[in-house]
């Protein structure tokens, strides 16, 4: 009996300015999967003084932290390791004191990168984990360093890192720990004027989305989800955190819905730096991207994930990791599409949408793998949970309510802030028919149709001979016309 080998362990140490991160995957599948992700609230940038030494202090922090880190590092082999230090130990006049120790305590080299290498390796780790065409802008606010990059796929057109943080941005503008109109006005002025050198190139390259790669941008996201509020970052919901921010007199004081005891102290300061980047480069909406340092380093060490499109290598790996029937997904995905173009010009209007309805169509069967009769639910809950990388937090729970009703009982899809409700409500509606048309699960044995929208109406011609020679299938479209028309979404099926 042959011996299984087990899929390789890789990880990925960034020493931040902030907190010490430690991220273990193994590859599997075309894709990896998350083993664990262990973070310590080091506070490395805080121990600088103004000489730029770092304290004692801080550096026992490190290296206690590094202890941990030690362990998990054990059964990895060496050239699937990587560890980096960025702006703190970029910075540091005695970093070398800092290093000989911890080198020692992890017994594997640590690599300290510039500035550029930092901000190129944290896009690599957006464009592997984050969906979406077009020319990015990626920022990421780390503890003393500020990463902003322009690129498209895979290849970053524009690189910056600039000295400042969420921490040293807290010591140098919220030092009296007091949350006032002053403080914040000079936090967002000093932001804007380190921007400023960038401002010209960035404008003219310019960009087509803008995403957030880092814990600032993933506290703002948390606290408003919390407080019922789309995914969607935009300058609005920063001046009303800032407002809510502002309800305490101090720092220590600060009580905002979904934001946690951790983030709470470096929270203001990384809220002014964001906000003076959506000002100046007049950003009218972020969103959060899949990954970013860590994940950039995973990639570059795993050869066989270079893929241009992140959600093709997504949905291949489910698919495989599932069992998914690919060649019977692929004909449903073939359908919907040539129903879709049946239909009116942008009868879905946003782009993505039709990114969204071809994952539905390739992913819809995933909860066969835990059991039958509840399907839906279980491929619901599958694909809500899963990490997939290209597809944000809106788009998951999106597909998760879909694939939910791809068969059998029908009815509306709750709130959801991925699309317009009119472009999911169409998706849904096109999934299903195109499941329904297939069941056969073979191209050649499908029907002649024809689909004609009218706004929501929706007509479907199909071959009179076929429906004969397919009784149960018709019966099927007639229920199915009864149940979409039932809830206000017209259908009619017409032999012919």
């Amino acid at each position: 009996m042959s011996q299984v080998v087990p899929s390789p362990l890789y990880a990925a140490i960034d020493l931040g300015s902030n907190s010490f991160h430690m991220l273990v995957v193994r590859h599997i599948d075309g894709s990896v999967q998350t083993m664990a992700k262990i973070k310590r609230k080091v506070r490395l940038a805080a121990g600088l003084n103004d000489s730029n030494t770092l304290s004692q202090e801080a550096m026992q922090r490190g290296w206690d932290c590094l202890s941990l880190f030690a362990e998990r590092l054990q059964d990895i082999p060496q050239e699937n390791i990587r560890i980096v230090g960025t702006a703190t130990l970029r910075t540091a006049t005695n970093v070398d004191v800092f290093l000989a120790k911890a080198n020692q305590i992890l017994g594997y080299k640590i690599d300290v990168i510039c500035g550029e290498e930092e901000a190129a390796t944290i896009y690599k780790g957006v464009a592997h984990t984050s969906g979406g065409s077009g020319r990015r802008l990626v920022v990421d606010i780390g503890g003393a360093s500020t990463e902003l990059i322009i690129g498209e796929g895979f290849e970053a057109k524009a690189l910056t890192s600039l000295k400042m943080g969420c921490v040293t941005w807290l010591e140098r503008h919220f030092k009296d720990r007091q949350l006032t109109t002053r403080n914040f006005d000079q936090a967002i002025d000093a932001a804007k004027a380190t921007l400023d050198p960038i401002l010209q190139q960035y404008t003219e390259l310019g960009w087509d989305v803008c995403v957030g790669a880092s814990g600032t941008v993933q506290a703002l996201q948390e606290i408003m989800l919390a407080q019922g509020m789309d995914e969607v970052i935009t300058h609005a919901k920063l001046k009303r955190l800032q407002k809510q921010a502002m309800l305490a007199d101090h720092l220590e004081e600060l009580d905002i819905e979904g934001l946690t005891l951790e983030r709470a102290l470096v929270f203001p300061s990384g809220l002014s730096i964001l906000i003076a980047i959506f000002e100046l480069l007049d950003i009218e909406s972020m969103t959060l991207a899949g990954g970013a340092l860590r994940e950039g380093l995973v990639y570059e060490m795993v050869d066989e994930l270079k893929q241009n499109d992140i959600r093709v290598r997504t949905i291949a790996s489910v698919q495989s990791r599932y069992q998914i029937d690919q060649q019977y997904g692929q004909q449903v995905a073939c359908l919907a599409e040539r129903l879709l173009n049946q239909c009116e010009t942008q009868w879905l209007v946003e782009p993505q949408a039709n990114a969204m309805l071809d994952t539905a169509a390739k992913l819809h069967e995933i909860g066969l793998a835990i059991d039958f009769k509840k399907g839906g639910e279980h491929a619901a809950y599958l694909l809500k949970n899963l990490d997939l990388p290209g597809y944000t937090r809106a788009q998951k729970h999106l597909l998760a309510e879909l694939v939910r009703r791809y068969r059998e009982q029908l009815n509306s899809l709750p709130e959801q802030h991925a699309i317009s409700s009119a472009s999911a409500k169409r998706i849904l509606r096109l999934l299903r028919l195109s499941v329904l048309l297939t069941h056969r699960r073979q191209q050649e044995l499908e029907p002649q149709v024809t689909l004609q929208s009218e706004g929501d109406k929706l007509s479907l011609f199909v071959d009179a001979q076929w429906l004969a020679n397919n009784p149960l299938t018709a019966s099927e479209l007639e229920i199915e016309a009864n149940r979409q028309s039932d809830i206000g979404w017209p259908l009619s099926i017409i032999s012919r």
